[in-house]
């Protein structure tokens, strides 16, 4: 059975995207990780490389990644399950020095 999750990007990730959020269908059972990969078919290089941290091929360093409103390090990071109708947001880290 395939669910859709609703994706809400800001920052940088809004303007990447050229959207505020994007539908994403998926088979289940469906992850964090398997939204992240099809964002990255889906969307520009550039988008791929501000999103995912290509030294360890991972979101985290550079999005904190809510689902329902929880950040995905306080559930089951990349492997958290996402439901139908589940809202996914993309929040920009800023990294500086």
């Amino acid at each position: 059975m395939s669910i859709n999750v609703e994706v809400r990007f800001l920052g940088i990730f809004q303007r990447l995207s050229g959207k505020k959020s994007f539908q994403v269908k998926l088979e289940e059972p469906a992850t964090v990780r398997k939204v992240i990969m099809k964002l990255t078919e889906t969307f520009s290089s550039e988008f791929n490389r501000v999103l995912v941290d290509s030294q360890l091929d991972d979101p985290r360093p550079n999005a904190l990644i809510l689902v329902g409103g929880k950040e995905i390090s306080a559930l089951q990071g990349l492997e958290t399950e996402v439901k139908d109708a589940e809202e996914i947001v993309l929040v920009p880290m800023v990294h500086g020095g």
